[in-house]
């Protein structure tokens, strides 16, 4: 990258969180570059013809029900800049073994309506937090080293988060299908359900499926990243793509530059800078378990055993509790699990842009252990006709990406780990590192603004505004002082 024009600050990797960052500084007017390796921006929010000619895929990132409920995109207004989101009538489906499915509806009482004897059990679980989604979203989404804003709803979510999946479902839930359901929603962690605070994990995706949806934009990931892209410029900002940086010397002159990257890509461009028992923190930072992904191009559509399941968006498979928890301890125990707990996500069947007329797309994808090259996709699919047979029928092409693969295509995907580093409860406070401010890298200028850092994986850019607040208020005169 030419040394030809200096910069308030540059940003390094343009996934959400370091469009979000870019856009915090230029609201403030900041000149602003974000240097992006690939030929496109996005990182893993991303969309490309994977299969066929026509049929678009998300490279990722799919459903974004944390982007909707983001304080930060909220304000953004991204409608204005071509962004639609699509919300299936029912955000997810969890098949059953007996040819039931329980389902996530919008509606608190829907879905307990569902849940048979324990119906009352989740209404007094969920009432509580979905009456107030919005607050608890926004604190959940700060750092955690701070004093919360005490509050009755934040309370209750903490003392139940705070357990494990496994040990919240059994002591809420008298029957299977509730069980099965939490269990389904704590595999998203990517944590042994018997582990703490994997429950956590559980009541934030069905408090925000309740609030807002389990939502994914028109025409694919790629749209997001391409408002968020839109907005920047808007404010003045400029995007350079096919920058590989391999070196903080290789940048622009710049006050502040931000690493949207996790803690090993940011000891390769800025270890040099950095103190060496900083280096020596950073260095042990831990990525949790990848995940094997399948890509489908559908002849429409799949052939659910329970028609709820054509009516979500998203549909977990893993039958019951008891089987979820298997697989998901066979992964963090280092193995493959023969029945692996499969999310499945079928956009085209709610967005006709995805595919040619009478096709559809969908994909599904598991968790497996870190780095691994194993082929997961007999697995995966004995998994879904399980519940929709003759689903191998419907398939006109498909594409795998196992672990090694994820990283290669997108570095910050250590492992296939795509949440930017293990979710336990040590690296959920200490992220990377013990800090009350740990986006701030011990070097002038220098932070990081990734996944890697609080509040952690998921699309909805807070990641990046945290870090762009406390550059500003390390280095914008008319902020010095302030309080993050």
């Amino acid at each position: 990258m030419p040394n030809r024009v200096a910069y308030d600050a540059v940003v390094v990797g343009s996934g959400p969180n370091g469009l979000a960052a870019a856009i915090r500084l230029a609201e403030e007017g900041w000149s602003v570059l974000v240097a992006e390796g690939r030929e496109s921006i996005g990182g893993g929010t991303r969309s490309a013809e994977l299969t066929l000619p026509g049929f678009i895929h998300d490279v990722c990132s799919a459903v974004h029900p944390l982007a909707v409920a983001s304080p930060f995109f909220r304000r953004q207004a991204l409608a204005r800049y071509g962004l639609v989101w699509v919300e299936p009538e029912l955000p997810l489906a969890h098949p059953l073994e007996d040819g039931r499915a329980v389902v996530l509806a919008r509606s608190v009482r829907q879905t307990a309506e569902g849940l048979g004897g324990d119906q009352q059990a989740y209404e007094r679980l969920m009432a509580p937090l979905t009456s107030h989604w919005e607050a608890l979203t926004k604190e959940l989404l700060r750092p955690v080293l701070r004093w919360p804003a005490p509050s009755a709803p934040l309370g209750h979510f903490a003392r139940q988060g705070i357990r494990s999946a496994e040990a919240l479902a059994e002591g809420w839930f008298d029957e299977p299908p509730a069980r099965a359901l939490f269990a389904g929603l704590a595999a998203h962690s990517c944590l042994p359900l018997n582990q703490r605070p994997s429950a956590a994990f559980a009541l934030v995706l069905a408090m925000l499926g309740h609030g807002v949806g389990w939502p994914f934009p028109r025409g694919g990931a790629q749209r997001l990243a391409e408002a968020l892209g839109a907005r920047l410029r808007a404010l003045g900002g400029e995007i350079e793509t096919r920058v590989q940086v391999r070196s903080l010397d290789e940048l622009p002159l710049a006050r502040a530059v931000i690493l949207d990257v996790t803690p090993r890509q940011a000891l390769q461009v800025a270890g040099g800078k950095l103190p060496s028992s900083y280096r020596e923190r950073l260095a042990r930072f831990r990525y949790g378990p990848g995940v094997f992904k399948v890509d489908y191009a559908m002849d429409w559509p799949i052939p659910w055993k329970n028609g709820l399941c054509g009516r979500a968006g998203t549909v977990h498979l893993g039958g019951s509790m008891e089987e979820i928890v298997a697989a998901e301890a066979e992964v963090a125990a280092g193995r493959l699990p023969e029945r692996p707990f499969v999310i499945l996500s079928q956009p085209g069947l709610f967005d006709a842009t995805r595919a040619p007329e009478g096709c559809s797309t969908a994909w599904a994808y598991c968790h497996a252990p870190n780095g691994s090259t194993f082929d997961m996709v007999e697995r995966i699919e004995r998994q879904i006709e399980r519940f929709a047979p003759g689903f191998r029928d419907r398939i006109l092409a498909r594409r795998t990406t196992h672990c090694a693969q994820m990283e290669a295509e997108n570095p910050n995907l250590v492992g296939g780990d795509i949440s930017g580093g293990a979710m336990d409860w040590r690296q959920w406070v200490a992220r990377p590192v013990l800090s009350p401010t740990p986006y701030r890298l011990p070097a002038p200028g220098l932070y990081l603004g990734s996944a890697s850092t609080p509040p952690g994986g998921g699309v909805h850019g807070m990641c990046g505004w945290h870090a762009a607040e406390i550059a500003l208020r390390d280095l914008d005169p008319r902020r010095k002082g302030a309080r993050p």
